[in-house]
């Protein structure tokens, strides 16, 4: 068995090096569809990757309400006759009646002056709880997010984004280094890693660039940027709860957000965001799209298959004397079979080895030029070259089955 198999095969490979071009040109149908659905497959992957981390930016387990942003002083001004807005108030009534919740984080933004000069877009400022770095998972560089202490203190630091230390202070290390925020000193006491945008790579729309942000404690920015009189220093512009792990978040958030519309007036001043939703859509879209990717890129093996299917149809005819004479000589219909369906699967196999590394480097290509993040998995490596395999096997056995039909007596009169 394993000798005539041994057999087959070297004249199989002496067979198709006679018709070298002709091969290698059969073959290139199966190594774009193989490279196709390798570098369709590694975009799909690299995409749920950074979807994965952007959501977990956002956490899983959290619900998020931010302040529906007006856009003229007279809409503002309507808005609060009927609503207050988000503010302290509200956290209190949250904290009272959402059950399952771990912890809460407090948001506000503020127009901000900043010394050392930006040498790009000036960074925005962030006066938030302690809690804020637990609830979305933000990861130092260096030094340490503030604490209770800092907040309770309203104690005059502050944590870089990674694109606001770089922005402000270079690429040396910030840690006890001043920044000036309108007129007060805040020593850096941590510098976060670089995060995930929503704009980047291969995530959705643009919006506001996340590492370039200057994080101080709440209460810091409340009595430093606020008139303790005025009646907006306890605004705020979002409230971020994260939920106990067994609790459902998206109920969760049916409660919020019937609690805000009635102590809002049903104003519709707020938007409630649940990343585990976001995420689960985010899954549906990706799989859609990876699915119709492969499709597309399968049309090329498909087409390759074809393309196997004629030549060795083609090679039947030219060698329909040889098929005669094996045939006359003691050849049996399942060695004629075996003879032309290796030869098809050769060349599958050899196009799917060379579409592998076709793959790999459209993968590199495509994450060098688009900037996208792209991860070429085992099992897609694994799925493309068996469709190669299979393809070869598949759209070999008709030539090899009419081969195999031929009359020895017909084939032997073939000119």
């Amino acid at each position: 068995m394993i000798t005539s198999f041994l057999s087959d095969l070297r004249q199989a490979l002496g067979n198709l090096k006679a018709q070298a071009t002709r091969t290698l040109l059969t073959a290139l149908g199966i190594v774009f569809g193989v490279g196709s659905v390798i570098g369709m497959l590694a975009i799909g992957s690299g995409a749920k990757e950074e979807s994965l981390r952007f959501i977990e930016q956002l956490g899983v387990r959290n619900v998020l309400v931010d302040s529906r942003p007006t856009t003229s002083r007279e809409e503002f001004q309507q808005r609060r006759r009927s609503s207050p807005g988000l503010s302290e108030r509200d956290v209190r009534i949250l904290k009272t009646n959402v059950e399952g919740l771990e912890t809460l984080s407090r948001r506000t933004l503020h127009p901000a002056r900043v010394l050392p000069k930006p040498s790009r877009d000036i960074p925005e400022l962030y006066g938030v709880s302690p809690s804020y770095g637990i609830i979305h998972s933000l990861h130092l560089e260096e030094g340490k997010f503030f604490d209770e202490n800092d907040d309770d203190a309203s104690a005059t630091v502050c944590v870089l984004g990674e694109g606001a230390k770089v922005n402000l202070l270079g690429y040396g290390p910030a840690l006890g280094k001043y920044v000036k925020v309108n007129d007060a000193w805040l020593e850096v006491v941590g510098v976060l890693s670089e995060q995930l945008m929503a704009g980047s790579t291969n995530s959705g729309a643009s919006m506001l660039d996340i590492n370039n942000i200057v994080y101080i404690p709440l209460n810091t920015f409340q009595y430093r940027f606020y008139d303790q009189s005025s009646s907006m220093k306890d605004d705020l512009d979002g409230i971020e709860l994260r939920l106990k792990p067994e609790i459902d978040s998206i109920e969760i958030a049916k409660v919020v957000t019937q609690i805000l519309n009635s102590t809002h007036h049903n104003t519709q001043d707020f938007t409630v965001t649940i990343p585990a939703a976001l995420l689960a859509q985010q899954q549906r879209t990706q799989t859609i799209f990876t699915y119709v990717m492969v499709a597309i890129a399968a049309i090329s093996l498909l087409v390759g298959g074809i393309g196997i299917m004629n030549i060795v149809l083609a090679t039947v005819m030219e060698r329909t004397r040889e098929i005669g004479v094996r045939r006359s000589i003691g050849a049996r219909r399942f060695d004629i079979v075996r003879q032309f369906l290796t030869e098809s699967v050769l060349i599958s196999v050899g196009g799917g080895l060379l579409g592998i590394g076709f793959g790999f480097f459209l993968a590199w290509l495509i994450a060098r030029t688009a900037e996208w993040k792209t991860i070429v998995t085992d099992s897609s490596v694994v799925i493309a070259f068996g469709v190669s395999v299979a393809v070869g096997v598949i759209f070999g056995i008709y030539p090899a089955v009419k081969a195999s039909r031929i009359n020895p007596i017909d084939a032997l009169r073939y000119e």
